[in-house]
């Protein structure tokens, strides 16, 4: 059983927590937020504890930062005595886009760092995590890869590669969430309700992605398989050419990636 401390449980925190306790229910689980009404809530749908920065600084064995880039330090400000104070040190765990481990150790005066960069998928167990590490136990590993065992697809990179797979990640569900909608819109237009529209595009969109994931086949080669020779579907790639769709996702990874970096500084 392993103490596990959220501060800043908000949209990503929540969805982690969330994660977290579905993954192995002798876990106990603490809360902290400035938010107590939402901190509140959350604790009871997954059986957390509420409780303070203070608290989960001094208790907890893993320590799970979900607060934004720009107060990330004056948050540790707050509880770095306490943490200094320990004799068993915690991991601490952030998910701060572009703040780099060496600036979370600086910051918090805590050697084991994880860096993660989660996306609002782990909230329906179907999101990606990304992760990188200094200064961990093979057993810390461990631990830390069964809490998350229900976010998704985990995985670990070296840091040098975070900041753009994060672009890719962590921003691309708003991306997808615009196609869906544009998709839908289009056959509105056609005349379909849309209700019908969002359902038929959200499932298309998760039915293509299993098979990109199930399939050893490139996306290209997917892509030509579904498109017959003078058929309707070579027309609509051919509207989505002319109209720039592959160079304006290319440029909003890009564009993410740029302010993930200014962030960091």
């Amino acid at each position: 059983m392993a103490k596990i401390g959220f501060i800043g449980c908000g949209n990503m925190g929540g969805a982690l927590a969330k994660a977290v306790s579905q993954a192995d229910a002798s876990n106990e689980i603490f809360l902290a937020d400035l938010n107590t009404a939402m901190m509140n809530a959350l604790a009871g749908t997954i059986s957390a504890q509420p409780s303070d920065a203070q608290a989960i600084a001094l208790e907890c064995d893993c320590i799970f930062m979900g607060v934004k880039p720009q107060v990330l330090a004056d948050c540790f400000a707050g509880i770095k005595d306490a943490l200094a104070n320990r004799e068993t040190k915690p991991v601490i765990v952030s998910m701060a886009a572009g703040v780099a481990i060496s600036d979370i150790k600086r910051m918090s005066g805590i050697d084991s760092v994880i860096r993660i960069m989660p996306n609002m998928p782990v909230s329906v167990g179907a999101g990606v995590v990304l992760a990188c590490a200094e200064n961990i136990s093979d057993e810390q590993k461990s631990d830390f890869e069964n809490a998350m065992s229900k976010v998704g697809i985990f995985d670990w990179l070296e840091e040098k590669y975070i900041d753009a797979a994060s672009a890719l990640s962590g921003c691309g569900p708003a991306f997808v969430y615009m196609f869906a909608q544009a998709l839908a819109d289009g056959a509105v237009a056609c005349g379909l309700p849309r209700d019908k529209a969002l359902l038929y595009a959200a499932g298309t969109l998760e039915g293509s992605a299993r098979m990109i994931l199930g399939s050893d086949k490139h996306p290209e080669k997917l892509k030509d398989e579904v498109c017959s020779p003078g058929g309707s579907t070579i027309m609509g790639v051919k509207a989505l050419e002319d109209e720039g769709m592959r160079g304006a996702a290319i440029s909003a990874v890009i564009a993410a990636y740029n302010r993930t970096k200014e962030l960091g500084k």
